[in-house]
């Protein structure tokens, strides 16, 4: 039976991106610190050297996020009008929780569907 990435036996790059697993085995973690990627996966060896999120994740937390507080904040003055201070004390901290809450799990995602389809920098060719 072939040991490679396409053998079944993968994790989904989904799956393994969302939990911060390793795109090849799906045993360890990706990450070393909150969202710092590990050199390599200690379980498999895979070399971490590929991944670059960039600015991908911010980019999608930015629309996840601001859909998400400008909506509730939206639906709360229509539905109930509370007094401004109520907003300040809600949307705040919910944009921080939403925002430190999908940082990690969307960087992994990045990182997994990069090694799922061999994405690399783009070259000019002579």
């Amino acid at each position: 039976m072939s040991n490679d990435r396409w053998s079944g036996l993968s994790p989904s790059p989904i799956g393994a991106g969302l939990t911060g697993k390793c795109p090849r085995c799906g045993n360890a973690s990706m990450f070393r610190g909150f969202i710092a990627v590990a050199p390599t996966c200690p379980s498999c060896g895979l070399d971490y050297s590929f991944a670059d999120a960039g600015d991908g994740p911010a980019v999608f937390i930015m629309l996840i996020g601001g859909a998400l507080v400008v909506g509730g904040a939206l639906f709360t003055e229509i539905r109930w009008e509370p007094p401004m201070w109520v907003h300040a004390m809600i949307w705040p901290p919910f944009a921080i929780a939403v925002c430190l809450g999908l940082l990690r799990p969307l960087k992994g995602l990045l990182i997994a569907l990069q090694y799922h389809n061999k994405a690399e920098q783009g070259r000019l060719e002579n």
